[in-house]
């Protein structure tokens, strides 16, 4: 047994046994100093191993308050299938008492994990305010070594196949366990993570109501590493991507034009294979904060709106008005966290019968 998790455990029994006899202040240090022995963060990256502060805890125990904070509990959990293993983080707001509320799937961008993304993006400040579940999905360095989802590869872009079947699996297995509304589970995604958002889209669109992808590419852009980067400099797509039930839930596209990692064209394109042949409303404005933006709306015959394409002026590869408390933000862009939360729960799945089968992945 590892030394270390053997007295981070010991002291979270005392601090269990103390808090249970009224001791607050011996509890209180007993949890301090099991979380100063706790071992380094890199730690959590193996996919194969849940954090012990993962595990269920009786309402008479105490939560360490690093990991649990007063305004909801953000939570180590992992997720194994068919298709394989992956840790994941989970935040679960405040106001949850078994009420089925909305889930947002949030995959990160290469070199990132969940913590930097939830800091950099703001969406569990963003939960707390608006009462939802916010699920991020960590990629193992085993399966790339710079944890990027591997939407190039041509065996992990359909339905039924590697990480979209993973991730699939992960989504429904959260939304079983916190009974979240089947009507309005949204992913969304940066840079890798966006290109995937955009394959799960297309392969599960009667589990996802809403996709968003900021910085990053249609489905279909590669089969290889030689053909990402190609595309990634805005060369043509390897293929056209295909929806497994010809059906594609409304997308919301964010992306800088001075991106230099993922070609601005990329953001056209998967506007694009949404909006079909429909000719978009034009609106230009300016963040709060400087940034200027050009922002397109498409709506299909009935008004419905299906596509919403912003384009940040003069923005790099970086998620647009986020924080500077995570890696690849740009603070000064238009509250990019913010929008595609409007236009996600705008989104439903009106069409689908009470009682409907959710997805399998």
């Amino acid at each position: 047994m590892n030394p270390m998790s053997s007295s981070f455990e010991r002291l979270m029994a005392d601090a269990t046994r103390l808090t249970r006899a009224g001791n607050l202040r011996d509890a209180t240090a007993a949890i301090r100093a099991a979380l100063a022995g706790a071992a380094p963060a890199a730690a959590r990256d193996d996919p194969d191993v849940i954090d012990v502060q993962a595990r269920e805890i009786g309402t008479d125990a105490p939560l360490p308050v690093q990991r649990v904070p007063p305004a909801g509990q953000f939570i180590d959990g992992s997720h194994a299938d068919a298709a394989g293993t992956r840790a994941y983080k989970l935040y679960v707001p405040p106001g949850w008492r078994g009420q089925a509320l909305p889930l947002v799937v949030m995959l990160h961008g290469c070199t990132q994990n969940p913590d930097d993304f939830a800091a950099g993006t703001g969406m569990n400040d963003a939960a707390l305010e608006r009462d939802f579940f916010a699920l991020y999905p960590a990629q193992a360095q085993n399966a790339n070594p710079s944890r990027c989802w591997n939407w190039f590869k041509h065996n992990h872009q359909r339905r039924g196949r590697g990480e979209p079947a993973l991730l699939a699996g992960m989504t429904l297995a959260v939304t079983q366990r916190y009974g979240i509304d089947l009507r309005r589970v949204y992913v969304a995604g940066l840079s890798a993570g966006g290109a995937m958002a955009a394959i799960l889209g297309d392969a599960y669109p009667e589990l996802f109501a809403a996709v968003g992808v900021h910085s990053g590419l249609p489905t279909g852009s590669a089969t290889d590493a030689r053909s990402a980067l190609a595309a990634m400099k805005g060369g043509v797509p390897a293929a056209a991507g295909t929806a497994a039930t010809g059906r594609t839930p409304p997308i919301i596209v964010f992306h800088g034009d001075r991106d230099a990692t993922v070609h601005p064209v990329n953001g056209e394109r998967v506007a694009a294979a949404g909006a079909g042949a429909a000719a978009p409303e034009l609106e230009r404005g300016r963040s709060s904060r400087g940034r200027e933006y050009t922002r397109r709306v498409y709506r299909e015959g009935s008004g419905r709106v299906v596509v919403e394409h912003w384009v940040v002026h003069g923005a790099g590869h970086a998620w647009s008005g986020g924080s500077a408390r995570g890696s690849y933000t740009d603070a000064l862009g238009p509250d990019a966290t913010a929008e595609m939360l409007r236009f996600f729960f705008a989104s439903s799945m009106h069409d689908e019968p009470e009682g409907a089968p959710a997805a399998r992945p």
